[in-house]
C-alpha cells in the first residue's frame, strides 16, 4: 500500500475510513465517498458493488494498516488456553482504542443501515472466533472451567470484551487502558480457567 502513488481501491478504502471516523457514522453516503477519493460515484460502484461490501472492506482494510495479524500471532502460537486466553485479551483490548472511531460509526448506523449492520456483524463474527479459539484451547488443555459449556465460555468472553463494555469502562468510568487490560485478563481467567494435576 503505497502512499505515494494508491491504488483507487486503496484511495476509496482509505475515504470511507477517514468519512466514518471523522463523522461517526452520522450521513456517510456512498456519493461523499466518491467524491472524498476523487472519482466518480459510477468508478465507486466498479470497485465495490454495494456499501456493505466498501463497509466490510474498510474494516479489513483498518486491520491490515493496523497489523491485525502481527498483533495476534502471540495468540495463534500460544502453548497453551492460558497463555492464549491472555494474549487474545491482550490484542483485542489494546486494539479496540485504535478502532474505537469506525466502530462507534457503525454502532450508531447499525440500527438504521443494513450495509453498516452487515459490516458490524462480520467484524463481531470475526472477534467471536478469536474467543471460541481461546476457549477451545483452554478446553483441549483440560483447564476449562465445568461452570461453564465451551459454547457457553465463548459467548460470555465475548460479551466481556465487547467494544460498548470498553467504551463504558474507559470512557464512561475513566480506566486506564492498562486497567482495563489486566483486569479483563484476571476476571477471564477466574471464570474460565482450573488448573489441571
Amino acid at each position: 500500500m503505497s502512499s505515494k502513488n494508491p491504488t483507487t481501491r486503496e484511495r476509496i478504502l482509505k475515504a470511507s475510513l477517514n468519512l466514518l471516523e471523522a463523522s461517526q457514522g452520522q450521513g456517510v453516503r456512498m456519493t461523499d465517498i466518491a467524491k472524498r477519493a476523487g472519482i466518480t460515484r459510477q468508478a465507486l460502484y466498479l470497485h465495490f458493488a454495494t456499501r456493505a461490501e466498501l463497509l466490510i472492506a474498510t474494516t479489513h482494510y483498518l486491520d491490515a494498516l493496523k497489523g491485525t495479524d502481527a498483533r495476534l500471532l502471540a495468540s495463534r502460537t500460544a502453548r497453551s488456553g492460558t497463555e492464549r486466553l491472555d494474549a487474545f485479551i491482550e490484542a483485542w483490548g489494546r486494539y479496540i482504542p485504535e478502532i474505537y472511531g469506525i466502530a462507534k460509526a457503525l454502532l450508531a448506523m447499525r440500527d438504521t443501515d443494513a450495509a453498516a449492520a452487515q459490516a458490524w456483524d462480520q467484524r463481531m463474527r470475526d472477534m467471536r472466533e478469536g474467543c471460541e479459539a481461546a476457549i477451545a484451547a483452554l478446553d483441549r488443555d483440560g483447564n476449562l472451567s465445568p461452570d461453564h459449556t465451551p459454547d457457553q465460555a465463548t459467548d460470555i468472553l465475548w460479551t466481556l470484551l465487547s467494544v460498548r463494555n470498553w467504551e463504558q469502562l474507559t470512557v464512561a468510568c475513566g480506566w486506564p487502558q492498562e486497567r482495563y487490560v489486566e483486569t479483563l485478563k484476571s476476571l477471564a481467567r477466574r471464570l474460565f480457567v482450573v488448573e489441571s494435576g
